[in-house]
């Protein structure tokens, strides 16, 4: 690894820290319970996000959540002009297994909160925090949501004091 490549990890790992540890919280929704990591498993694609730097102008992105040797591996995957950026994380459970919160570390040794707040039952939808007000994810087995479910997502993260009009919606074509 080169010695810029290696500079803009430790950038991100340090960003991805300080947002994850801020004391400014949105109005707390809980991690989902009852949760089932292995259904979880697979991939997701991004439907609507908060903006972030390290996925500014990117398309066509998924996440890809594994579980092995009891550890989650992500591969997040999204498109830039044409360009495919991949990010790779590992992570753990942050609580009992039933309980869908867990640490994430795309650069070792920062790890930081990764809480799924939104799940439906089929496991089609979820929706992602940091806990920040700044990071929130709508993720679907599908590429699409209809509007009025995307909709009923927006309105459930609006309640719990996300700024929606602050959304981006990546192209999934």
């Amino acid at each position: 690894m080169n010695a810029k490549t290696m500079m803009r990890k430790v950038v991100f790992g340090l960003l991805l820290l300080t947002g994850c540890v801020g004391t400014q919280t949105v109005d707390d929704p809980p991690s989902v319970h009852n949760f089932d990591a292995t259904r979880y498993m697979g991939v997701w694609y991004e439907i609507a996000r908060m903006p972030q730097w390290f996925e500014k102008d990117l398309d066509h992105v998924t996440a890809n959540y594994a579980l092995e040797d009891g550890k989650l591996r992500i591969t997040n995957r999204g498109f830039r002009n044409g360009k495919a950026k991949i990010a790779t994380a590992v992570g753990h459970f942050a609580d009992a297994r039933d309980v869908g919160a867990f640490r994430i570390s795309f650069f070792r040794p920062f790890y930081g909160d990764y809480r799924i707040i939104h799940l439906s039952p089929s496991y089609d939808e979820a929706i992602v925090t940091t806990g920040s007000p700044d990071a929130l994810w709508i993720l679907s087995r599908t590429a699409k949501l209809t509007p009025k479910r995307l909709n009923e997502l927006i309105q459930k993260a609006k309640r719990w004091g996300f700024d929606i009009t602050a959304l981006e919606y990546p192209s999934q074509r």
